[in-house]
């Protein structure tokens, strides 16, 4: 049993955004179950930081789109730590693709990640949280945009920006809330891959605060959501993207 007076479930907990939510969590006092894919370095690194610092945490390992995995995922959640008050929802992937019959397999691995993974997370979510629990998934600003080669991720998003409103309502009475941070260009390594220095610098000069955002300007957001002040924000996907628009 934890010391602590909340445990936090976070996807994605490896690196980027996911590491910074994480690390942000704990600093606000939750106990941490920090998922990862590939990345078991970095979940290590992870657990390590968090506990050197005087927090408690616990790296699983799974693939969010395997329902046996995300079972085990959060069966060891409550062997460890006894309760569940946050689930954050940061493991996704983002390749790239025209719409055309050769990407169908990029279609396929990105919905079945991005958005069975989401549905996975939230569905077993349910049986966990308690009255107070808190659910954040993740979309993104880039659906406004609908820039070539992002028709696989934004259908993926889009999908849960759906289903977050849907489970919101789905869970009338039980004072859980259900919502989703949609971030603009974010400095991760998921968001720079592929990408030359000049399509780098464009994309961070499109919001008014001409930068590219930071996995800390995500994490702060998601601590709103899932701390006490976050308790009547229900339903929404909140952008934070600095005027990315």
């Amino acid at each position: 049993m934890s010391n602590a007076s909340k445990v936090a479930l976070v996807t994605g907990a490896s690196g980027g955004i996911g590491k910074a939510v994480a690390l942000r969590l704990a600093a606000d006092g939750f106990a941490v179950v920090g998922h990862y894919a590939g990345n078991p370095a970095g979940a290590d690194a992870l657990v390590t930081e968090i506990v050197g610092r005087g927090g408690e945490a616990v790296a699983v390992k799974g693939d969010v789109s395997e329902a046996a995995d995300v079972d085990a995922l959060y069966r060891r959640t409550m062997d460890t730590f006894g309760r569940l008050h946050a689930v954050v929802h940061c493991a996704g992937i983002m390749p790239l693709s025209p719409i055309v019959p050769e990407g169908l397999d990029v279609f396929d691995r990105t919905i079945r990640v991005n958005l069975r993974g989401s549905y996975l997370i939230m569905a077993h979510a349910l049986s966990h949280l308690g009255e107070g629990g808190r659910i954040v998934a993740f979309s993104s600003s880039v659906i406004a945009k609908s820039f070539p080669g992002y028709g696989a991720y934004i259908a993926s998003k889009a999908g849960v920006d759906g289903m977050v409103r849907v489970l919101a309502n789905e869970l009338r009475g039980k004072r859980i809330t259900v919502n989703a941070v949609a971030p603009g260009p974010v400095a991760t390594e998921l968001f720079l891959k592929g990408k030359t220095q000049e399509q780098i610098e464009h994309l961070a000069h499109l919001a008014p605060l001409e930068r590219l955002g930071q996995p800390n300007d995500i994490a702060g957001t998601v601590a709103f959501l899932v701390g006490d002040d976050g308790e009547w924000v229900n339903g929404q996907i909140v952008y934070v993207n600095g005027g990315f628009a």
